[in-house]
């Protein structure tokens, strides 16, 4: 028989005879998605039988019923299911683990060929709960199968139904709610969303995907400016968020300028941003080709560092952490890659004819990264470092129009698409709905307040676990 030597913990929430949930809560700190599922002690625990769903009946020909019911809230009294917690640390793979919960060898090898039929076991994580079962009914217990929650809205289950083993997985339907808020930042944006309970991937959004074009987020911001931004959340029925949906709308307001943004689908079904008045947010290049980077060195004349005498700089310098990403500043080829002398690590990208950019001092390249290759705008070609003739880590970056170097912070980049005729048409009247749903027309909801900003649940009656409620 197998050991049973294990902690005997309650767990006051269970999903599923799983104490496994993994939700955002709203926060007013800068982390507005905090994981839940971290495990009290390094080790397996079982789980009190008093927080557990009814016991499953034991059938040769039906199994264990472990999945039908995964988010269940029964009072279990006669348990005979012993479930052992226990959560993987970094290294570990599935048959380890099952092999240490005395498993014998040819049982764990059918329960993972069976899982694969529904899930993929290299894709768990570390930190991943997974709860083992076995039968106390008879003697000491034999086991009979795995539970876990990848993702809120799935369960997933490995029983033994009397022959063999059989996987099930259980999806948790999802709403979409929208969420819109608005706040003054006193600092960064960054830091003013996540006060106002906005999530970092809609953050993220707003940061690289729709203002990166034309903020320059170090000079930019000031305080006292103002932002808003319309989202959606996948929810579960009981305030759970899965993921962020479509981020429909977002402003600016910097040093008294609005800037607003809308998300709007052509004519060919694609997706893109576009200001008021119908003109896409792309452009040739991205004003800063690295996120959270401080300005600290200009274009032009300056004494250098190391040299000691005056001398031209011929792009700007953005200092960031080693390892931070940089970004392809537009769509384009790699015409060179490589160590180049005081450039350090070195990337030349030909984005046309007439206009190419160079990335320099990088701590290593962009996985995939070849001579001839092309990038696509905001794709990662390598990392901050400081190779080369370099003081510190930092970003050298140039912009060359014509084969010369210009002021990469002055360049005049041409806008991407301009909407007109129907389409147009079209586009402003999405715009307006967008601006009715985000002002007055949410279902009659007055205005809450969340940390230093204002938010407007779509729905009434929204969740309180999500951020913007």
């Amino acid at each position: 028989m197998l050991s049973r030597g294990a902690v005997t913990v309650a767990v006051a929430a269970a999903i599923g005879g799983l104490a496994l949930a993994a939700t955002l809560i709203p926060s007013r700190t800068p982390q507005t998605e905090t994981a839940v599922a971290d495990s009290a002690g390094d080790a397996e625990m079982t789980l009190a039988a008093a927080a557990l769903p009814v016991p499953p009946d034991i059938d040769a020909q039906q199994g264990l019923s472990l999945a039908g019911d995964a988010w269940g809230d029964s009072e279990a009294v006669d348990d005979p299911i012993e479930r052992r917690l226990v959560s993987l640390r970094p290294g570990d793979t599935l048959m380890q683990i099952l092999l240490k919960q005395e498993v014998p060898k040819e049982h764990a090898h059918e329960l993972v060929s069976a899982l694969r039929s529904v899930y993929n076991p290299q894709r768990l994580k570390s930190g991943q709960e997974i709860a083992f079962l076995f039968d106390r009914s008879e003697g000491d217990g034999r086991f009979v199968g795995i539970e876990f929650q990848p993702a809120v809205e799935r369960s997933v289950s490995v029983s033994f139904d009397g022959v063999r083993f059989q996987a099930a997985e259980v999806a948790k339907p999802l709403q979409h709610r929208l969420f819109a808020v608005r706040g003054t930042i006193d600092s960064s944006l960054t830091q003013a969303a996540a006060e106002a309970g906005v999530p970092m991937a809609v953050q993220s959004i707003l940061i690289n995907k729709m203002f990166n074009y034309d903020v320059d987020w170090q000079r930019d911001i000031q305080p006292g400016d103002r932002f808003e931004v319309l989202y959606e959340l996948l929810m579960t029925e009981d305030g759970e968020v899965a993921r962020v949906g479509k981020v429909s709308y977002a402003a600016l307001t910097l040093s008294g300028k609005r800037r607003e943004l809308f998300l709007f689908e052509d004519e060919d079904g694609r997706p893109d941003y576009f200001t008021r008045k119908g003109e896409s947010v792309r452009k040739a290049l991205l004003r800063t080709p690295v996120d959270g980077a401080r300005l600290t060195s200009g274009f032009g004349m300056r004494r250098h560092p190391l040299l000691g005498y005056s001398k031209m700089h011929k792009g700007v310098d953005f200092g960031a952490p080693t390892g931070t990403p940089i970004y392809a500043a537009g769509d384009g080829v790699i015409e060179e890659i490589g160590a180049k002398g005081a450039y350090g690590n070195y990337v030349r990208i030909r984005h046309n004819r007439e206009i190419a950019t160079a990335y320099a001092h990088m701590s290593r390249f962009g996985s995939g990264m070849r001579r001839g290759g092309r990038v696509a705008q905001g794709e990662v070609i390598g990392y901050v470092g400081s190779t080369g003739r370099s003081t510190g880590p930092h970003l050298h970056y140039e912009v060359m129009r014509g084969g010369k170097q210009v002021n990469p912070l002055s360049v005049d980049l041409p806008t991407g698409r301009i909407l007109a005729g129907k389409e147009l048409k079209k586009f402003l009247a999405v715009a307006a709905e967008l601006e009715r749903t985000f002002t007055e027309e949410l279902n009659g909801v007055s205005l809450l307040t969340v940390g230093g900003g204002s938010a407007l649940p779509a729905s009434r009656g929204a969740c309180s676990k999500a951020p913007g409620c």
